[in-house]
Parts: C-alpha cells; structure tokens; sequence
C-alpha cells in the first residue's frame, strides 16, 4: 500500500509560514525600533544643537560679563594709580597730597561697593542671606542711604529732597540692608543725572505700607526696558556713559532684599532723558508711641585714650605694613608677622591683646595660628580678629569655630576698625593702657 506525504507537506508549509510570520513582524519591530532610534537621534541632535547654542550664549554672557568687570574695576584703580603718582610727586604740598588722598578714598570705596554687590547676589542666589531685623525708622534708614553718598552728591554739586510725614514710618526689617537698597537707588539717580540737578525722596503711608519713590532727573529708561530692569546683568546704554556703565546687578539687589522683606519695588520713566523714579512698598508696623531711632550715623569713636597692643599677621607685606601703620599713628604699640609660625613666636615674646590674623598664610594658617593661641594661658583675655578675603557665611562659621572673635572682610574700613577695636576691648573689661599680662 503507498502512504500518502500529503500531511508531511502541509506540516513544512505551515512551520514556513509561521517562520515567514515571525520574520515579517522580526522586520517590523525593527523597522519601529529604527524608526525610534532615528527619532531619538533626531531629539538627541536637537538637545544638543539647543546645549551648544546655550553653551555658545552663556559663554558670550561670561565673556561680556568678564570684559564689564575689567571695565569696571579699571575704571577707579586709574585714577588711584594717578593719585599714588601725584602724591609722590608732591611732598610737602598738604592741600594737594589732601587732594589725592580723597580721590583714593572715594574710588576706593566705590570698588568695595561692587565687590560686595556682587557676593551679595550670589548670596541670595544661594539662598545663603540672613536678615537681622529689628524695629526701625525708616527716615534713620534713609538718612543712612544719604550719607553713604554724600561725597558723590557734593561732587555732582547735586541738591537732595526728602519729604517725609509727620509721623514715623516703622518697619521690621535689617536696617544695614534697607539702607543699603535706597543707597544704591539714590546713587543710581545721581550717578545718571547731570550735575546740579534734583533728587527727591517721597515717604508716605499708603495704607498699611510705606511707600518710598526715589525720584531723579537723569536719563531716563525705555519703555520697552522697564519690565526686565531689575534682571541680572541687565544695563541700559545711555548718551552721556560708556557702553559699560555698572555692572547690573545692583538693581537685582534691591529687588530681591526688597522681597526677602516681603515688599516689592517698581521702576516708572516717560523714557530717555526724561528721569526714573522707583518705588519701594514695605509693611507698616504700629508705632510705639515711644519710637527712638534704632540707627545711629557712623562717626568717630568717643574714646581715643584706650592704647592697645595689637599684632597683626599678613604675608602680604604691604597689607601687613599698611595696617600696622594706621594703628600705630592711632596710637597703639603694633608689631607684624608675614606667617603664622612667626605670628605665634611674635605673640609669645609680645602678649599681645588683640590679634588680627590674615587667614590665607604660609606655614600656618589663620584658622590654626587662632587655635594654637586660644591654647596660651596667657592669651585668655586676647582679642582675635580674622581679616580676610573670603566673606561667605560659612567662612564666618568656620573663624568662630576656629577661636575669632570678629570676622572682617578687605577691605576694611580705617573708622570702622577704631571704632570696633574700642568697643571691643572695653567690652573685654580691660583698657589699652593696661601693662602686660
């Protein structure tokens, strides 16, 4: 009998079929997984054309940011560089040596200024500032923000009017910081407005706010500008200054300590050559009945007589040489230190009552030269003041830690360290003519 391979024939066409089947969806699985890869390919290049070109605008930003810090620090180091000249040049000419001297000062403190302008957005960036507040008048706070430009506005022969109401406006708030955002409002108005013209200061009560507007009669903003003006960075071209005129950042500043005191601010102009006003709006709080300013307008210490003996340890030579100058002609016994090694052998020999200690020094640092004099039987009642560069928070923290009892920052203020140095050590209970421990 013959046996049929009909069904052998049907079971290979079948597997065929289903090996077909297979290949076929294999094939369209691949199709879709290359069709994904072209599509992640395209997304990918996409992302990456996206990073190059944000790459390319954040390095233009750096550049250009680079280029208006150089302009900027340039700008009062010439005319220090000059005054240095003219003061070698003219020995024995008091009202000229007086002359240059004040050019120093004033350039000198304009290149504090930005500097700290700059650490102090970085800080609120970083969400690293702290507010002390405290209840306060804010016509003190304003007559503070006057002050600290009264040598720009006597210089620009400029005429400031401060209408304020009859009764005092107290807010809660850090009053070196409010102080510090109507100064840079008042220098903005003076720095772009012409000589002999008008800055006017309106505080009023709107409300349960107070309503501060600086007023100036200078350049004026473009419409166009008014909403980005307070942006990082952000500078307006103006007719009478170069290209590069600040770098931008101090209206971020009073914008956002403004709103770390839970306030806002806003800027109104018609336009070039039309002057800006900018307004700040802060929460009231009820008056006392009683209020006393809580500011006082830095002056000269009133004690003078307290002498101490101070050492003070730089390697930085002409730091070093130019603190211990001023104190000395201050009165007080001084003595120097290029290092920390020699700052503990001079402090040994010396038993000195205050210390001020550079941090970044060869051999041994501030931090360990404090640590290693905190040990000193004899330096129990000795003051230490770290004078530094780095004036982060956590490099305060880290001078406490260490056994300082102030942390301050370059360049400090010749006033404001007599004043500290009194205060200080009379505090301590002991008086700069005592002998010798």
């Amino acid at each position: 009998m013959i046996q049929s391979n009909r069904p052998s024939s049907l079971s290979r066409e079948t597997a065929l079929e289903a090996s077909l089947e297979r290949l076929v969806q294999e094939r369209d699985q691949a199709r879709q997984a290359l069709a994904s890869a072209v599509v992640e390919r395209d997304r990918a290049q996409a992302t990456l054309r996206e990073t190059d070109r944000c790459t390319a605008l954040v390095r233009e930003r750096l550049d250009e940011f680079l280029a208006t810090l150089a302009h900027e620090l340039r700008n009062p180091l010439a005319p220090i560089r000059s005054a240095a000249q003219i003061m070698r040049m003219a020995e024995g000419d008091h009202a000229t040596i007086s002359a240059a001297r004040a050019i120093i000062e004033r350039q000198l403190k304009h290149l504090v200024r930005l500097i700290d302008d700059l650490v102090d957005v970085s800080r609120i960036t970083r969400g690293k500032l702290e507010l002390s507040r405290e209840r306060v008048d804010l016509a003190s706070v304003l007559q503070m923000a006057i002050e600290t430009n009264r040598p720009l506005l006597e210089s620009k022969q400029q005429h400031i009017m401060v209408e304020l109401p009859a009764d005092p406006l107290i807010v809660e708030a850090d009053t070196m910081r409010l102080a510090q955002v109507f100064a840079n409002l008042i220098n903005n108005g003076a720095k772009y407005s012409d000589p002999r013209s008008d800055i006017r200061i309106q505080a009023t009560r709107a409300g349960g706010r107070a309503v501060v507007t600086v007023t100036d009669q200078g350049a004026g903003i473009e419409r166009d500008m008014l909403a980005s003006i307070f942006d990082m960075f952000t500078r307006i071209e103006r007719p009478q200054s170069s290209p590069h005129d600040g770098l931008g950042v101090g209206l971020t500043l009073v914008k956002r300590i403004i709103e770390l005191h839970g306030g806002c601010v806003n800027a109104q102009s018609d336009g070039p050559g039309r002057g800006s006003a900018f307004t700040v709006e802060l929460d009231l709080m009820e008056p006392s009945g009683d209020e006393t300013p809580t500011v006082s307008l830095p002056g000269r210490a009133e004690d003078s007589s307290r002498r101490a003996r101070i050492l003070v340890a730089d390697d930085n030579h002409d730091a070093a040489q130019s603190l211990a100058l001023m104190l000395s002609m201050d009165g007080h016994e001084v003595r120097t230190a290029g290092d920390g090694l020699e700052a503990l052998r001079e402090a040994e020999d010396f038993h000195p009552q205050l210390v001020v200690l550079d941090i970044g020094m060869p051999k041994l640092d501030g931090y360990e030269t404090a640590r290693r004099l905190r040990e000193r039987p004899w330096a129990a009642h000795t003051r230490l003041f770290a004078l530094t560069g780095w004036g982060q928070e956590e490099d305060r923290e880290r001078a406490r830690r260490a056994g300082f009892d102030q942390h301050l920052v370059k360049p400090v203020d010749p006033e404001a360290l007599s004043q500290l140095l009194n205060r200080t050590l009379s505090e301590s209970g002991r008086t700069f003519a005592e002998g010798r421990a």
